[in-house]
């Protein structure tokens, strides 16, 4: 009898943890996290204050799981520091992470290897985790996704037919695959397709907006992808206003110095969505062009 109820209770517990770790995850708002790296990276880049980032970085990454962001490269920028001011990151696991948050770009994380030595990671074990990862990768998306962005590019920009018919076929693709897969991540199915194709998908969203029928379900299904973590508020947002740009008309998240007026404004905007202001993402593409390791070799506590 107390053996049942012991099992009893331990199946009813592990029910309870479930529910709690799924509705954790449910209520997971990305647009925060980009808030708050946004304003750690600032601390470190603008206020000149690397251990006091550091710490804040610590703060954010123990309530998210990282993201390294294709310019900000937070969590890159956070190990690298806390490293030089001997704060605990997390050691291995944390530098786990980091391998494969670089390996989804087609990085195979060389220039980590004098760190990830120092916390008992050497080179074949790096190339282990990234050939687990790719083994894994989804076929069916890779597949589909390589066919699409050939299909995105031909007929532009001369034969608008064909281009309009593909872009159609494209966002069917999409809506079928946020049904069937959720947001195709590079978690899922890496940077390259079959025959070295590139998955823009930053330029593939861009095309989105010409197809009447479909936009309106596709811009609302990525804004609850940027919420979650598995689209970049980039990517998004120059969706959004690729129309405005095409036309040379006012954005909604972009400065156009031929008509915007209210850069506050954009500000406001670009905070919204998880993005920089204008000055300071400047700021990070000047910095962005340098390897990080050149970045931050002389920063001083």
């Amino acid at each position: 009898m107390n053996y049942r109820y012991i099992m009893a209770l331990r199946f009813s517990l592990v029910l309870s943890l479930s529910f709690m770790i799924s509705c954790k995850k449910a209520s997971v708002n990305y647009i925060l996290y980009y808030q708050k790296a946004n304003e750690i990276d600032s601390i470190y880049r603008i206020a000149k204050k690397p251990k006091l980032a550091v710490e804040e970085y610590k703060k954010l990454f123990e309530e998210y799981e990282p993201k390294n962001q294709e310019r900000l490269r937070e969590y890159e920028t956070y190990i690298i520091l806390a490293d030089r001011f001997n704060i605990d990151f997390g050691g291995k696991k944390s530098l786990k992470k980091l391998i494969l948050l670089k390996a989804e770009h087609g990085d195979n994380c060389k220039e980590y290897y004098p760190i990830l030595r120092k916390y008992g990671i050497d080179s074949l074990e790096v190339k282990e985790q990234i050939a687990d990862w790719k083994e894994g990768l989804n076929q069916t998306l890779i597949d589909s996704f390589t066919v699409a962005m050939r299909r995105d590019s031909e007929g532009r920009p001369l034969d608008t037919a064909l281009a309009q018919r593909n872009v159609m076929k494209n966002a069917r693709l999409l809506l079928w695959t946020f049904q069937k897969y959720g947001y195709p991540t590079p978690r899922k199915m890496g940077t390259m397709g079959h025959n070295d194709t590139f998955f823009a998908m930053t330029t593939f969203l861009t095309h989105m907006n010409e197809t009447k029928e479909y936009y309106p379900k596709i811009r609302e299904k990525l804004y609850e992808y940027v919420k979650s973590g598995d689209c970049p508020p980039r990517d998004y947002i120059l969706m959004i206003d690729n129309m405005a740009f095409l036309l040379n008309k006012e954005r909604i998240y972009s400065f156009n110095p031929n008509v915007s007026k209210d850069s506050a404004k954009i500000n406001r905007n670009r905070k919204s969505i998880g993005l920089p202001s204008i000055k300071h993402t400047n700021l990070i593409i000047a910095d962005s062009s340098k390897p990080i390791w050149e970045l931050l070799k002389n920063v001083k506590e």
